[in-house]
């Protein structure tokens, strides 16, 4: 870190997926915002320790380790640090969880550069948002009760299996789909 970056300023991407990690500190960079860039778990919580990032980008999905475990260290080594979850797989659930453990926004990919730095600068809800004209379908119904469960067993297929009493095959065929939009 130069001396002209403050910890407050620096943001941490966390993604495992290098080309995605590498664009996205890239893309933040150009825009002057300072960015680094790390592919693990253990190798952020070394980088937050030493850089004290004021804004956090994490990937939900780390390896096949869930990236909200990593939301209550981040917050002990910067309690003011903003951490806005990225995700492919998003669920009401998994948004859920992130919010209650400290994240800012949740959001899915692909997504914008402009909605991810505008997650950071957002103070609250928004109020004036209409509600939605239709219930969810049954199949993204689906989708977020598997995510829950799946999130009740630490992310265990066969544990999760069980419990919607389901082959974990046909689980594992279900999770390899991207839930529906509505």
């Amino acid at each position: 870190m130069t001396t002209a970056e403050t910890t407050s300023e620096v943001t941490l991407v966390i993604d495992d997926d290098p080309s995605f990690n590498s664009i996205l500190v890239r893309t933040l960079e150009r825009r002057g915002l300072p960015a680094h860039g790390s592919l693990t778990p253990e190798a952020a919580l070394d980088l937050a320790r030493r850089e004290a990032p004021g804004r956090v980008i994490l990937d939900l999905n780390l390896a096949g380790s869930s990236g909200l475990a990593l939301i209550p260290e981040l917050l002990a080594i910067n309690p003011d640090c903003r951490i806005v979850v990225l995700t492919g797989y998003a669920s009401i659930t998994t948004a859920v969880d992130a919010i209650k453990l400290g994240a800012v926004q949740y959001l899915a990919k692909p997504v914008e550069i402009e909605a991810i730095i505008a997650a950071f600068a957002d103070d609250g809800p928004d109020f004036d948002l209409p509600a939605p004209d239709a219930p969810l379908s049954v199949n993204r119904l689906e989708w977020e009760h598997i995510q829950r469960v799946l999130r009740e067993n630490d992310g265990n297929i066969s544990a999760t299996a069980r419990a919607l009493k389901m082959h974990r095959r046909t689980l594992q065929r279900k999770l390899a789909k991207r839930p529906t939009r509505d």
